[in-house]
């Protein structure tokens, strides 16, 4: 059994192809927009367990393209931190509703991001402290576990270090690989993985190759001053939409 409607389609097809390409490094800042869009035909946990198994196949796509290019200092400095973020997100699921997480998301994405264009860094500003490389990388994990909208808190610790876009990339790929494994116990346990839930995810798992590979060659070639403003863009479009999810009246 699998959701056969076809408004469901009409929002998942793009989803599941901005997300490839947000896996790739490439406008990475449109991946949070996944859920919010698939929410708009079901709600946002069973938008989250279809996401799920893609996200699986574009972390495998993304891990073999980029897996060398990795920052492991970088890792071993954040990934323990985004595995406890998944573990506080589990622990508040039932008790946050979909639209504060949105709201908490979104407001915080477009906060760091006016703090980043109105007053930039300098170009010798060392870089950020390590402490809040750990408090960010555990907002990311709590974000990513509840809505797939970890790419945000992330970014700002990550995007200062000014990493060449491929080990950007790489090393993102690689947390949010770790991250999403994460997830499959507790998602399991919340019921989330059913047979219908992951029968729509193997329907839409063909999309899940395009947009990572179609990203993948796009982050290879992009100069790094447009990279970062695509991701810039892309955070601006995220934080403005989750902020209104969370705050329009219902």
């Amino acid at each position: 059994m699998i959701v056969t409607d076809p408004g469901f389609y009409a929002v998942a097809v793009p989803a599941v192809l901005m997300l490839g390409l947000s896996k790739s490094g490439f406008g990475a800042g449109f991946g949070a927009l996944a859920v919010p869009l698939m929410a708009l035909a079901v709600p946002v946990p069973q938008a989250a367990a279809i996401l799920l198994p893609l996200l699986a196949i574009m972390d495998a796509l993304g891990l073999k393209a980029l897996w060398r290019e990795r920052d492991a200092a970088l890792l071993k400095l954040l990934l323990p931190a985004g595995i406890v973020g998944t573990v506080i997100g589990f622990a508040l699921f039932s008790l946050l509703s979909a639209r504060t997480v949105a709201a908490m998301v979104g407001g915080l994405t477009l906060m760091f991001l006016a703090i980043r264009v109105l007053r930039p860094p300098r170009a010798d500003a060392p870089p950020p402290a390590r402490w809040l490389g750990r408090v960010l990388a555990a907002t990311s994990g709590f974000t990513s576990f509840v809505a797939h909208a970890g790419g945000p808190p992330i970014g700002f610790y990550v995007l200062p270090l000014k990493l060449p876009p491929v080990r950007f990339t790489a090393t993102m790929a690689v947390f949010f690989a770790a991250v999403n494994a994460a997830k499959w116990l507790p998602y399991a346990w919340l019921g989330l993985i059913d047979g219908q839930n992951m029968g729509t995810s193997a329907v839409l798992a063909p999309l899940a190759p395009v947009g990572v590979w179609a990203g993948v060659r796009l982050v290879r070639s992009i100069p790094q001053t447009m990279f970062y403003r695509i991701f810039h863009l892309g955070l601006l479009i995220t934080g403005t939409k989750l902020l209104w999810d969370g705050l329009r009246p219902l």
